[in-house]
């Protein structure tokens, strides 16, 4: 019997009503033959409500008091899904993560998955039930609550899928696929009938927002087929049309024609840059600027070093927007320890990406990207680069006009 995990997100489970939809969706899925586990977020804007109330208490929240917080939104969804399945004479019953056990480290808000003992949720499938389990969160050696970062549930989804060797790991959200950039943006975004899990992979952690990057990476590593759908759609609608609709996130060896040189334009608001100005310029400095801001566990994206002018050198990088002000206090005693002249930084700053892997076999994408952005009076701070793909760092202000500029340069709107 096929073994198939659904993941809906907060839209998916946003009221009772979309429950109940879920509910019968899964039903349906059930009642074709299919083994089920479930893993639903939290109801949509549970979670900020959640960290919210913790920051009335504490300005900086401790982080295994939030992740004990924040962790109950998702026990409330499988409850709630459970009951509605009950209520139509299903099988179910759910599990918190700590209860399976998903076991994973103790970097709390930021934890990651290390195991997962599938021998309880087999034997559920095996007599028949539904087995419903919190996304976003495992428990550590210690017992403790971590949770897994935002959009941590599509991680925990594909975690499970791997560990259990599910046929698929089908993704509900509230678009119905992976578009070749937002469509908010660009009105003539195009939805990807199929998405290698490396363009995936780039565009995910470019700042997309439709699965979170970690669980792209467990995808492809562990050879889970999975599909981006939408829940948004009838319930009941013919199995075979829901089983083929959305995008497939594919592997490259298994797409029957020549990819498309870009699939896709990712940006990001959510960009701040820090540069440490009169650097000396001796081996070691790089660690001793970055290690810092790694302890702090802030995470590091685009990287420049300028040349050496008599011995001095400027070092510049990005971390997210929400980490600017932790980064720049790092780097202030890090200023006096390594004989730097001064920090300064601007949060007010995007990235845009380009990202196909048909890159690896045409030349000139980077030159008509430059093109395109100059001709639209577009000034770039920032480069890096890799095999099939290229992001610019930019003013916050022109992103949208760079996103639709550069859509139009590469034909995206055409099958």
């Amino acid at each position: 019997m096929a073994l198939i995990v659904h993941k809906y997100g907060g839209t998916s489970m946003g009221s009772t009503d979309r429950i109940k939809n879920v509910a019968a969706r899964v039903a349906k899925w059930h009642d074709a033959g299919y083994q089920i586990v479930v893993v639903p977020s939290a109801m949509s804007g549970e979670t900020n409500r959640l960290i919210g109330l913790a920051k009335q208490i504490m300005d900086q929240p401790d982080p295994r008091e939030l992740d004990m917080i924040a962790s109950t939104g998702e026990q409330v969804s499988v409850g709630l899904l459970a009951m509605a399945l009950l209520a139509i004479g299903k099988q179910a019953v759910s599990y918190a993560g700590w209860q399976v056990a998903i076991k994973t480290d103790s970097s709390f808000t930021k934890a990651r998955i290390q195991s997962i003992d599938d021998a309880k949720v087999r034997a559920d499938l095996d007599a028949g039930k539904i087995v419903i389990i919190t996304g976003f969160q495992g428990v550590d050696d210690e017992d403790n609550i971590a949770t897994l970062g935002r959009g941590g549930s599509d991680t925990s989804a594909v975690a499970i899928a791997a560990a259990m060797k599910a046929d698929e790991c089908l993704i509900y959200t509230d678009v119905d696929g992976v578009y070749t950039t937002d469509p908010r943006v660009v009105e003539e975004a195009r939805r990807l009938k199929t998405i290698t899990f490396e363009e995936m992979l780039e565009l995910a952690s470019l700042g997309s927002k439709v699965l979170q990057s970690r669980s792209v990476e467990f995808a492809g590593n562990y050879r889970v087929p999975t599909r981006v759908l939408s829940s948004l759609t009838d319930p009941l609608m013919p199995l075979e049309e829901e089983a083929r609709s959305g995008t497939l996130i594919s592997f490259e060896e298994d797409t029957k024609m020549e990819q498309a040189v870009i699939s896709g334009i990712a940006f990001n608001r959510d960009e701040a840059k820090i540069t440490i100005l009169g650097v000396p310029d001796k081996p070691g400095v790089a660690y001793h600027i970055l290690g810092p801001v790694a302890d702090a566990n802030i995470e590091v994206d685009m990287i420049i070093q300028n040349q050496s002018v008599e011995g001095k050198t400027d070092f510049t990088f990005t971390v997210s927007r929400g980490e600017y002000q932790k980064a720049m206090g790092v780097l202030e005693g890090v200023k006096t320890e390594i004989g730097a002249a001064s920090v300064a930084g601007d949060a007010k700053v995007s990235k845009v990406s380009v990202v196909g892997v048909g890159m690896r076999s045409h030349v000139g994408v980077a030159s008509q990207m430059f093109r395109t952005l100059s001709e639209e009076g577009i000034n770039i701070l920032m480069i890096s680069t890799s095999e099939i793909k290229i992001s610019v760092l930019i003013d916050e202000k022109y992103m949208e006009l760079a996103v639709r500029a550069l859509h139009k340069a590469f034909e995206l709107e055409n099958e």
